[in-house]
């Protein structure tokens, strides 16, 4: 218990600031250790692609597989349905940590702190000291950019605001489509706000989808003083019968994200927070188009994979931290 209690507040405070940032930063959030030394966050199972999965089983699966934590949905559809996080995370927290398991971030779909749900999931993930939340997206009309990303930017600092006081980081996700996916839209509103509690869950493979050649590298440039997490998968652009192109997700590894470059620079930032792990590849006759196991019985099929894809991460972690 005590092991685990140190955990929780090594995570509470490290949110990855790299050091000499020209972003001020608040005396709570400088919790990054120097460069140097192996990576002592948790890497985390991102718990959509086995939705079929109980809290215990959950746990188990993915502490046979190597995880060292969980990133639970608390969504609709996901492990914890927002209507009843009350009585639900509570219980799902205990079951996942009684597995041996640690929950230091949470992915919702809160956008707004008007959201009736907004408070009881970020009083109760406070509560429960879950560090870290992944909120929802805003997306833009294409009418007006900028009063869309100015309507964007007022719920967001009012979501950040609700969850300082819960005592909740949140990390916005540059996710492709989205407001925020390429970085600098979503960086005029955080500059605005204690980096204590805002800051960005980086998307390797968005940031290359939509950057490009040197685009992903940028934006890392630019999240690094500010970086609460990272998602992990890989990509590569397919081109179709009627010759056109689409973004083809595949196991880490495979496809065009440069992992061994950005985690040298991830490491020598000092970042030791939460490291979600996803699987957003299809597995014909295992799991859809979204990486979603398609029955019980394909679900440890769909953990191999994770298993296959955590070891290729472990071994770009030692590689860009080394070992003690």
């Amino acid at each position: 218990m005590r092991k685990l209690l140190s955990r929780r507040k090594l995570l509470q405070v490290s949110s990855a600031a790299a050091l000499g940032s020209s972003v001020p930063l608040s005396t709570g959030s400088q919790g990054a250790s120097p460069a140097g030394g192996s990576y002592r966050g948790v890497i985390c199972l991102f718990s959509k692609p086995v939705p079929q999965l109980n809290w215990p089983a959950l746990a188990q699966s993915a502490k046979r597989a190597g995880f060292g934590g969980i990133d639970l949905t608390v969504r609709a559809g996901g492990h914890v349905l927002p209507e009843r996080v009350t009585e639900d995370l509570p219980k799902a927290v205990a079951a996942i940590r009684e597995g041996g398991l640690e929950v230091p971030m949470i992915t919702a779909g809160l956008v707004s702190a008007d959201d009736p749900t907004a408070e009881p999931v970020l009083s109760t993930a406070g509560k429960l000291s879950i560090p870290f939340m992944k909120p929802g997206y805003y997306r833009y009309k294409f009418v007006d950019v900028r009063k869309e990303l100015e309507e964007a930017s007022e719920k967001f600092r009012g979501l950040v605001k609700l969850a300082q006081k819960h005592g909740v980081q949140v990390g916005y996700h540059n996710h492709s489509a989205y407001i925020g996916a390429p970085v600098w839209d979503m960086a005029r509103v955080m500059d605005t706000l204690d980096p204590k509690w805002a800051g960005y869950y980086f998307d390797l493979q968005h940031a290359t989808s939509e950057g490009g050649v040197a685009g992903w590298r940028i934006s890392a440039n630019l999240v690094m003083p500010r970086l609460k997490m990272i998602a992990v998968k890989d990509f590569y652009w397919q081109k179709t019968e009627t010759g056109g192109w689409r973004e083809t997700d595949c196991p880490l590894g495979q496809g065009m994200c440069r992992y061994k470059e950005f985690l040298k620079m991830v490491a020598q930032a000092g970042f030791h927070g939460p490291i979600s792990l996803h699987l957003e590849y299809q597995v014909p006759g295992v799991s859809d188009g979204q990486g979603i196991a398609l029955s019980r019985d394909k679900v440890e099929d769909v953990m191999a994979g994770a298993k296959g894809n955590l070891d290729s991460l472990k071994a770009l972690l030692r590689e860009a931290y080394g070992a003690d």
